[in-house]
């Protein structure tokens, strides 16, 4: 266990205290402070706080750093998609069904079992030991390009490019109903749904900021396919705000109506386009996701 302590300087009172240590060490990310501000692992002043807490001038706040513990998730030879690889990054076309990184009661066949098959031990370690080398992730029934970080220095990168909303994602999409425009822009903040924890929502109260912009590809008798650029990166975003304009994703079985005439399973999304800045080169690069081959013919048998 590490002990770190900070005394906070006159210039950086009224910063929420997760923001001011993620800022004063780049080795803890700011989801990991949280994680550390619920176990009560960080003190002020000798107490603990919240992560709403605003630090103040000569605060002196400690922080209790648990040793890494040894992950009880296993390497599993399960055959990736790989679009991209090279020392840093590792970019792979994830398929529907798998779950990106393991929770509590779900420790196998995940996306993180099999690239720590793959990358052996070459997987940044800052997110813990539940999601090594992961810097973004997408639902279990979202397709489509998912980046992977093999190092500290890529992953410290790349999230601050996430932050920074600097890195190109497109998505693919077909929704229910016949969009009129041919595009436009959903701005609502998103937050936990106030009554079902399992869900999302606009929640203007508790949400933070997203932004959707969408473009219609085609038109069918009553769905539409789009395009989907994303702002920001919340939690279900797309099929929130897509939902929040009464054309839900087709196969959506959280957002949409219940009703599944093409036998899908869950919302028919592709992360099409991963764009983003090379953390070691410095050069940008962009990979393409092809359509799923259940995608496809879904497209086939709407345009009949």
């Amino acid at each position: 266990m590490e002990i770190l302590k900070y005394c906070v300087s006159d210039g950086q009172s009224g910063i929420r205290i997760d923001r001011y240590l993620s800022e004063k060490n780049e080795e803890l990310s700011r989801s990991y402070i949280q994680k550390l501000l619920k176990e009560q692992k960080i003190m002020v002043n000798g107490s603990p706080v919240k992560a709403n807490y605003k630090v103040q001038n000569q605060d002196d706040i400690s922080v209790e750093v648990p040793d890494m513990e040894e992950p009880d998730i296993l390497p599993e030879d399960i055959p990736l998609d790989i679009l991209y690889e090279d020392d840093d990054v590792l970019i792979v076309n994830k398929p529907k069904g798998m779950v990106v990184h393991p929770s509590a009661g779900h420790t196998s066949g995940t996306l993180v079992n099999a690239i720590m098959f793959h990358c052996k031990d070459n997987l940044s370690g800052i997110n813990g030991v539940l999601r090594p080398g992961i810097v973004h992730r997408i639902d279990k029934d979202t397709t489509g390009a998912l980046l992977v970080c093999k190092n500290d220095n890529a992953h410290k990168d790349l999230a601050e490019q996430l932050k920074e909303h600097s890195i190109k994602r497109r998505y693919r999409a077909i929704v229910t109903g016949v969009l009129k425009e041919d595009e436009g822009t959903i701005e609502g903040p998103i937050g936990r749904h106030p009554v079902d924890r399992k869900k999302m929502a606009i929640n203007y109260k508790n949400g933070k900021d997203a932004v959707t912009h969408y473009k219609v590809l085609e038109r069918f008798k009553n769905a539409t396919y789009v395009e989907c650029r994303l702002e920001t990166g919340r939690t279900h975003q797309i099929r929130v705000h897509m939902t929040s304009i009464g054309h839900p994703l087709l196969g959506d079985e959280v957002y949409g109506s219940g009703k599944n005439p093409y036998h899908l399973q869950g919302q028919t999304l592709h992360a099409m386009i991963l764009g983003f800045i090379h953390p070691a080169t410095g050069k940008y690069m962009e990979f393409t996701a092809p359509l799923p081959e259940y995608f496809l013919k879904l497209l086939e048998k709407l345009r009949k």
